[in-house]
């Protein structure tokens, strides 16, 4: 390839012939994606087949969650190695082994706790596991709060009103856990990513970014950000140039180390973003993203008919700065 994405460590090259998947899978918009430490794939997928387990290399490995889901809308595997479904339409985490067995529910599957009521959950998008096995979910919707629980999923605490400020939010849409603990927000309609300790104490923020959608996080002590960038969807600004969609690399300083932008505007080739709604990365470095275009094409593109067969999610593989 000519042109790879990013710049210096954070350097991809699109993989366009990978995980072809076969017609009998159809895939819908992939709202959450995770990766195992056998660096297997799990699309979390608003299709007929919820969980498409790929191997690294892109095989189809074994899909399950037929019929058990409302609105898929977030994924995480956790240091427990089990994987963290979150459904927004349903106001429930799940989690389940890497095959797909039930073992934990939480929330009352169709039973909202109502509009801005602070308690879990109404429209809740996202979980992270500590290092110690508590799960925080962002709840995000209809609500403006992080929940943290214990592993068996008794409610420790609940944090976070409505607002601009240090610890409130406008649709916290994304939450990961570093190796020491401290917790990431994407504040998606504040622009901003809050960190916050376990308590939920507020220790600083990232800015520099717009619209924080997809979230992943940079192995070890104070991770480097992986942020998903929304486009924006108002009529005034919507053409701006340079304010997404794209996949750009923060420090905690809210530096921007790198960019993926293939400088063609958002759209649906490979190296190109709609609504990165979803990343992960493997073993090597290399990212995973998933996009949400069933439901943000007319948003993105309101005068423009969407193709009928439309790539929803793609990987990028990592390459050295020496190569970029």
């Amino acid at each position: 390839m000519d042109e790879y994405l990013g710049k210096g460590d954070y350097s991809y090259e699109p993989m366009p012939d990978w995980a072809d998947l076969p017609p009998e899978v159809a895939l819908g918009d992939v709202a959450g994606i995770a990766v195992d430490d056998n660096d297997r794939v799990y699309l979390f997928n608003r299709g007929s087949h919820p969980v498409i387990v790929l191997s690294q290399t892109g095989e189809v490995l074994s899909t399950w969650g037929h019929g058990a889901f409302a609105n898929p809308h977030g994924a995480s595997i956790g240091p427990d190695q089990c994987i963290y479904l979150t459904d927004n339409f349903d106001h429930t985490v799940r989690k389940f082994s890497l095959d797909g067995k039930l073992l934990l529910e939480i929330g009352t599957a169709g039973v909202s706790s109502g509009f801005m009521s602070g308690k879990p959950f109404c429209k809740c998008t996202h979980s992270a596991v500590s290092p110690s096995g508590d799960i925080f979910i962002s709840d995000g919707y209809h609500n403006a709060c992080i929940h943290k629980f214990d592993a068996s999923g008794r409610l420790l605490k609940s944090w976070g009103t409505p607002g601009t400020g240090p610890g409130e939010f406008n649709l916290p849409h994304n939450i990961c856990c570093d190796a020491d603990g401290w917790i990431y927000v994407a504040d998606r309609e504040n622009s901003r990513i809050q960190i916050f300790d376990v308590e939920g104490r507020f220790e600083t923020q990232i800015n520099n970014m717009h619209r924080p959608s997809g979230l992943a996080i940079t192995p070890g002590s104070c991770p480097d950000c992986i942020v998903g960038e929304l486009a924006s969807y108002l009529k005034v600004n919507r053409e701006f140039p340079n304010i997404g969609p794209f996949v750009s690399v923060l420090d905690q300083q809210s530096n921007v180390l790198s960019r993926l932008d293939a400088k063609k505007g958002p759209g649906l080739e490979h190296g190109q973003f709609l609504s990165p709604h979803s990343i992960a990365y493997d073993s090597k470095g290399d990212l995973y993203v998933g996009d949400v275009v069933d439901a943000d094409w007319g948003q993105v593109f309101p005068d423009r008919e969407m193709p009928a067969s439309a790539r929803r999610f793609q990987k990028l593989k990592r390459v050295s700065p020496a190569a970029s």
